[in-house]
């Protein structure tokens, strides 16, 4: 028998735009960023076509609030509960993305050799851009070789905006 996935999300804004989180009984799946609220409730149908969406009702969340209070001090360790929804190499990736400090970044091939998979680069870049979690699994840490941003699901002025936050705070 086949469970039905069920997110329940809210939208806020932020410095960066707009922002939407989604979470399952089992804790915080989603954080997709934007320019434009409307667009975050197609996004995550997007993400997780699956699942039944349901936008949250009454008091925000306290996901809610602490996704706010890690855009305000990015240095702050988030205390939540995660539902990492992937490939077992994918979650491999987004743990190891996790322990890279805020403010420093690393390069595609740097991941890699420190997952013991130094030819998987290019693996390593695809599990970042699954990434459903921005922020809290910090893809915007990793950068091409050469230093410079690289891509990022969220649009590069937000990657270049979260790295100069974490480097100031």
């Amino acid at each position: 028998m086949t469970t039905q996935l069920t997110i329940d999300y809210e939208v806020a804004p932020c410095s960066l735009g707009w922002f939407a989180i989604g979470t399952t009984a089992d804790g915080l799946c989603a954080l997709e960023f934007s320019d434009r609220a409307e667009a975050l409730p197609s996004r995550l149908a997007e993400r997780f076509p699956e699942a039944t969406l349901r936008p949250r009702q009454g008091e925000p969340s306290p996901a809610l609030a602490r996704v706010e209070a890690l855009l305000r001090s990015p240095r702050s360790a988030p205390d939540l509960k995660l539902d990492l929804q992937g490939t077992p190499f994918q979650k491999t990736v987004w743990q190891a993305l996790m322990t890279i400090p805020a403010g420093s970044t690393v390069s595609y091939s740097e991941l890699a050799k420190r997952l013991g998979k130094p030819k998987s680069a290019r693996a390593v870049a695809g599990a970042c851009a699954a990434n459903r979690v921005a922020l809290v699994v910090p893809c915007h840490r990793v950068v091409r070789n050469d230093g410079h941003l690289g891509g990022y699901r969220w649009g590069l002025e937000r990657k270049r905006a979260l790295l100069q936050m974490e480097a100031a705070a």
